[in-house]
Formats: structure tokens, C-alpha cells, sequence
């Protein structure tokens, strides 16, 4: 399975616009676009080939995209088109359905029907984005005529199955230029089931789903909730299972197959959350105190003791090995001349709200950043 990602800079500009709605044409479905940006239209399009199922990614300016009864009579790959508007407004009409997307938000489409949709408004650089994953409609467990009652509708992704499926999708749009073809392969069946759970959750049939993929998808869950709900110190097992509606008993069950223990889980991810926080000369500013504090530990010497255990320093040596000073522990490789300047600089979380597009390609010459 490959993975390519492609521009328009690679393109003559006078025939950059032809070349993408050829582009798409070949890649998602024949469409008829229009734009008032083809004199030198900038855009992009990637795929990243998972085996049971394929995602692309867009770059596009403001745009008309109409799907027609004569071009579905001419070519229609009999897909659902799922994807996260990745940035701008766009708006799509469909089934007698319509709906405004902002950035975030999920929305489905079905090839196999007429559809109208415009990228309204870009992001800051005037460029709308998004991830779409093409779900085969003969290989999805619902009826036709249930999966249709979601068509150009809008789904916020701030919370739940959505919010999983969403966090997941900019991962892997992140990470598929470093995959191998094995990688991209393996995770196929994951980006499948968490579509198919996204579908059961807005249509209320998780009865249409196996046995281990819901309780996959509930792991997933639950793992973004335990993410999200670090800072708070009130996070405990007997919380966490009581926001999922199971017991503890079944909660330690989950975990049960896993390294650690829920609690355990808990710790871990605090731990590292205030070690990438410590590491990062952005923050160096923000007091020990107050990385353990938004890390969900109660106090600063329950912060220190738990981050010595981790990591065989207390968190303020741990920081000035990395970081150092204005002459040292700071750029490379670290001294260590402390004697603890050789733990390894970590670097910070990414910002989840953007998406670094793939910048590079395993089949094509001319390939550029999205």
C-alpha cells in the first residue's frame, strides 16, 4: 500500500486547476468543479493506501465541487465519502439534506447521489482542508437507507466517538509519510471499525457491530477521556467507569490485557504529559509547581516524589539538565557534565488543532508539502 502526497506548485499555472480536477476525478469521483481562483489555483491532494480501506487529504481554495446524474451515469465507485473538515467553512447539500461545516466537524456523503458542496471560506492562509475516508457502501453492516438519513448533516468532534475517530484520522495524516506499507496496512482495520462505530453511534446501531470491535472502540473511548481529563485530580478509576456507564469491575476487566493498570494508565500519562511540559523551552517560564498541578497531581511534593520514582530526578533538576542554561543543555546533544544532562530532550505535544500535512511521497518525483 503507498502513500503520495502531491501540489499544484509541481504544475505549470495555467494548468494547475485542470490538473487537480483531474486529480479528483481519478482519486474520489467525477466532479464538476468551478473556482474564481483557476488563473493559479493552489491546491493539493494525498492518499494514503491502508489495504481494506483508503484516506485522502485535500488543500483547496474557495471552490464549487457538483456531482451530477450524468457523472455518476459515467463512473461512480459506489463509496461513502466520510471526512473531517481539517479548516475553513464548507457547506454541502445532499438528499434533500444540507449543512454547514465548520472546522472539526464530521460529515458524510454517498457518490451514488447528486450532491452540491463549496469550500466557502479558507483557513488564515485562504486554504480550506480536509481528510476523507471512502467507506465501500456494499461493506458497511447498515442498510443503505439508514446510513442515507446521514447525509450532509454536521458533527461537532468535541466529545465521544466522534471526538476519537477525528483525533485519530489527523494522527494518521500526521505520521503516514514515516509509515511503512506493513504500518499503513496494520492500521487499516482500525481506521475501519472506528468509522463503522462513528456511523453506529449517530445511527443507534451498535447492534449492527461485532462484539471486539465495540469493545475496541470502548478502550478508544475511554483512553481520550483519561487524555482529556488529566488536569483533574478527581480522575480515578470510579470515575472513569462511572462516565462510561460500566462498572469498576468491568473497567479493570478492559485493562486486563494491558501493561498497566487503569490507575497505573492514569499516573503514566500525567507523568509524561509534565515531563514533555518540563522539556519544552516554550514553558520554562510556567513554575514546577504549576506543570504538576495541570498535570492532575494534588500537590507539589506528591509531584516531585512520583516524577523522581519515573524518571530518577526530582522535576526542577530534571528540567535544568534538559533545558540548562544560556550555555549549555540546550541545543544537540546535552552535557553532562551534571550528571543528568543525558536524559533524552522530549519534545513538545503537537497541537492538535492543526494538521501537518504529509510532505512527502513514496510514488510520485514531484510531490510538496499539503
Amino acid at each position: 500500500m503507498s502513500f503520495s502526497a502531491l501540489h499544484s506548485s509541481c504544475v505549470p499555472p495555467e494548468h494547475r486547476f485542470d490538473w487537480w480536477c483531474e486529480l479528483i476525478s481519478q482519486d474520489v469521483a467525477p466532479t464538476r468543479i468551478t473556482s474564481e481562483h483557476t488563473r493559479d489555483f493552489t491546491a493539493g491532494a494525498g492518499t494514503v493506501g491502508l489495504g481494506v480501506v483508503q484516506v485522502t487529504t485535500l488543500s483547496f481554495p474557495a471552490i464549487r465541487s457538483e456531482r451530477t446524474p450524468a457523472l455518476i451515469r459515467r463512473s461512480d465507485p459506489d463509496v461513502y465519502e466520510l471526512m473531517l473538515n481539517a479548516g475553513g467553512d464548507m457547506w454541502i447539500a445532499q438528499a434533500r439534506n444540507e449543512a454547514r461545516m465548520k472546522a472539526g466537524d464530521l460529515g458524510l456523503w454517498n457518490t451514488s447521489r447528486p450532491f452540491d458542496a463549496r469550500g466557502l471560506r479558507g483557513a488564515g492562509d485562504g486554504i480550506s482542508r480536509a481528510v476523507m475516508v471512502h467507506l465501500p457502501r456494499a461493506e458497511l453492516p447498515f442498510p443503505d437507507a439508514r446510513t442515507d438519513q446521514l447525509l450532509a448533516s454536521a458533527t461537532a468532534t468535541n466529545r465521544g466517538t466522534a471526538a476519537v475517530f477525528a483525533r485519530f484520522l489527523r494522527h494518521l495524516v500526521e505520521e503516514a509519510p514515516v509509515m511503512t506499507d506493513q504500518e499503513r496496512v496494520r492500521l487499516g482495520p482500525a481506521v475501519w471499525e472506528l468509522a463503522v462505530a462513528y456511523l453506529a453511534d449517530r445511527l443507534n446501531a451498535h447492534d449492527r457491530t461485532p462484539p471486539e470491535a465495540r469493545t475496541r472502540m470502548l478502550l478508544a473511548r475511554i483512553d481520550a477521556f483519561i487524555d482529556d481529563n488529566l488536569a483533574d485530580p478527581a480522575l480515578t478509576p470510579p470515575a472513569v467507569a462511572a462516565r462510561h456507564h460500566i462498572s469498576v469491575r468491568t473497567l479493570h476487566t478492559l485493562f486486563r490485557a494491558r501493561e498497566r493498570t487503569v490507575a497505573a494508565t492514569i499516573r503514566h500519562r500525567r507523568l509524561e504529559r509534565s515531563r514533555a511540559e518540563l522539556a519544552n523551552p516554550a514553558l520554562r517560564h510556567i513554575p514546577v509547581h504549576t506543570i504538576g498541578t495541570r498535570s492532575g497531581f494534588p500537590s507539589p511534593s506528591a509531584f516531585s516524589r512520583a516524577f523522581a520514582t519515573a524518571y530518577g530526578a526530582p522535576p526542577r533538576e530534571w528540567r535544568r539538565a534538559v533545558l540548562g542554561d544560556d550555555e549549555g543543555c540546550v541545543e544537540g546533544v546535552v552535557p553532562r557534565a551534571s550528571g543528568l544532562c543525558d536524559i533524552p530532550r522530549v519534545p513538545p505535544d503537537p497541537d492538535e488543532s492543526l494538521i501537518p500535512w504529509p510532505g512527502g511521497s513514496s510514488s510520485f518525483e514531484c510531490s510538496a508539502a499539503l
